[in-house]
């Protein structure tokens, strides 16, 4: 069974090789002559084709950007605002410099020129060492992955919950919808334990549900106000099939209250 660790690698791997297909673009943009050279002398006549093959980085990049940005989010994240820092233009830059100049910069094509002069003062090639950058830190996941300190916790425990939102759904299939509920909300309150606890926020309560994680959360701006709505939502269902006899919760309500806390495991860390 392929895990979500053996997601995170395969995704990594690919971001990387994308990563690196990226710096070559960028680069033969801003130095086509020296860079053309270098190819040549070590492709020969395959050259050409490498550098036809050579993505748009203007055109791909954003994509890249954000599928790196979420995993580095759930295996880097004291690395995160470092990754985002390399793309973003500084509030408040009240002057462009080679040292603030970034990706987002090389985007736009911005270019500061000498008033009456051709003289290039600041230009895109000043946004390479920006993308190193930000490929040397998804570079330092891989590292990360394979170095023995690395707590795999989190993901083993997002695998148990798959299976567990499996076996939900097997059950609503089935026509159990209210042990199909009750089973998608056990798995919701642990994922919202899980974040409190990834996030240092502290609870009182000994056994709190997903109304008191959900509250507390919000309280300590983990997560908005649409969210925290969502997520209440997904609690008033829980509860239906956790404690209301009268009523039974319909196969559709449970349908809604798995695809929800799939939704809540795989955005909300």
């Amino acid at each position: 069974m392929t895990t979500n660790l053996d997601r995170f690698k395969n995704d990594l791997d690919k971001l990387i090789t994308k990563g690196n297909d990226l710096k070559g673009a960028m680069q033969m943009d801003c130095y086509p002559k020296k860079i053309t050279k270098q190819l040549k002398d070590h492709f020969g006549d395959k050259a050409d084709k490498v550098i036809t093959n050579l993505p748009s980085f203007r055109s791909e990049y954003q994509a890249w950007y954000s599928e790196a940005q979420v995993l580095i989010k759930n295996l880097l994240p004291e690395r995160l605002l470092d990754f985002i820092r390399y793309y973003e233009t500084p509030k408040g830059r009240k002057q462009i410099l080679i040292e603030n100049y970034k990706i987002e910069d090389y985007l736009q094509g911005l270019t500061l020129k000498r008033p009456f002069k051709e003289e290039i003062i600041v230009g895109p090639e000043a946004a390479i060492p920006a993308f190193l950058q930000q490929l040397a830190i998804l570079n330092s996941v891989k590292a990360r992955f394979e170095s023995s300190l690395f707590d795999i916790r989190q993901l083993a425990q997002a695998d148990l919950f798959d299976s567990e939102l499996d076996a939900a759904m097997e059950l609503n299939k089935h026509k159990f919808a209210r042990p199909a509920g009750a089973l998608a909300g056990v798995v919701l309150e642990r994922h919202l334990g899980q974040v409190c606890e990834s996030h240092n926020v502290k609870i009182t309560k000994k056994n709190p549900g997903i109304s008191v994680l959900n509250d507390a959360l919000k309280k300590s701006d983990v997560i908005d106000l649409v969210q925290w709505r969502f997520v209440q939502q997904l609690g008033d269902i829980r509860n239906l099939c956790d404690h209301d006899k009268k009523v039974d919760p319909t196969p559709e309500q449970v349908d809604e209250l798995i695809s929800g806390v799939m939704k809540i495991i795989k955005t909300v860390f």
